[in-house]
């Protein structure tokens, strides 16, 4: 008897990818069992073509980005990942190498991170391509990392370099010249989540969460959930090689490194005395880090400051949708 198309497409690419649990997406809905000893954590993101990837991007990489863009939640608790649901809305006469492309890339980053497909859904849509993806991990019962808990007097920390997805989204637009324009591109397509660090300063960080919308708005977040203020010192915002040349040469894409979206680098508070065990922690996780500011008495607002302590002018706060 042959399948419906929508059952053949499922059979065809997504079976592959299903997990223990999953019931080799026959049934409704997965079962599965929970780690004894651990808090499940679940978390959900959706990536829309035109929004979070350009129509020209490789499937593989929109695969991966979408996979990639959860882990980082789960990063941002300090959780590890158990597997994840999936519901996707592809443009209507997609054509089945596109998919084909797109499940390779899962595929990929499922070997690469440890976890599975458990289910979900797949529809046709006139519109522009939707992609969901809802993630599951586990976490320590005491190890909960959460936005909440920044005190004044806290440093700020970030993870890797900050700045890369936004230049990257620029130059595959064609925005400005770049001469590594493939590591930012690479950084736009394929955030790193930093799914070991979250692990490490779990427990020993006060507050964090991942830098998804622009490293000054999402620290604005931590200011309101901790009620205090932060100073970040803009020559320790880190920088990779590539961006430090392009603000070198024109100094003003600074402010769009600041609050550019698609980091998805773990920015996180701690108190002063645990710098050290901060370092070593990073250190342990193979994940650079840096120290770029405090937290600070005061309304929930973040400054931004020169090397002579003025406050520099940011042009946007960070990305909205709205």
């Amino acid at each position: 008897m042959n399948l419906p198309p929508e059952f053949a497409l499922i059979a065809r690419h997504f079976r592959p990818l299903a997990g223990e649990g999953a019931l080799d997406l026959s049934d409704d809905a997965a079962v599965l069992d929970i780690p004894a000893g651990r808090r499940l954590v679940i978390a959900a993101d959706a990536m829309v073509e035109g929004v979070h990837y350009l129509p020209d991007d490789p499937p593989e990489t929109i695969g991966r980005k979408l996979l990639r863009v959860n882990l980082s939640d789960l990063a941002a608790m300090g959780a590890a990942p158990l597997g994840y649901l999936m519901t996707t809305s592809f443009g209507r006469g997609v054509a089945d190498d596109w998919i084909a492309g797109f499940v390779r890339g899962l595929a990929e980053d499922q070997r690469e991170f440890g976890l599975a497909l458990l289910g979900g859904d797949t529809t046709g849509t006139a519109g522009p391509a939707c992609l969901s993806l809802t993630i599951l991990g586990t976490v320590a019962p005491d190890a909960v990392l959460r936005r909440a808990g920044a005190r004044a007097g806290d440093d700020v920390w970030v993870s890797g370099s900050i700045g890369d997805g936004a230049l990257g989204l620029r130059v595959l637009r064609g925005e400005i010249p770049a001469d590594a324009a493939g590591h930012l591109a690479r950084r736009y397509r394929l955030p790193e989540p930093r799914l070991a660090l979250g692990q490490a300063i779990a427990g020993l960080a006060r507050a964090g969460m991942d830098v998804s919308d622009g490293l000054v708005q999402d620290l604005g977040h931590l200011c309101r959930a901790g009620g205090c203020g932060a100073e970040v010192e803009a020559a320790s915002v880190p920088l990779s090689p590539a961006a430090r040349a392009l603000v070198a040469a024109d100094p003003a894409l600074l402010s769009s490194l600041l609050t550019g979206g698609d980091d998805y680098e773990l920015l996180f508070t701690a108190a002063p005395e645990a710098a050290a065990t901060v370092q070593a922690a990073a250190a342990r996780a193979g994940t650079p880090v840096a120290r770029i500011g405090r937290m600070v008495e005061g309304r929930p607002a973040v400054v931004v400051r020169d090397a002579t302590g003025a406050g520099i002018a940011l042009a946007q706060g960070g990305w909205s949708h709205f």
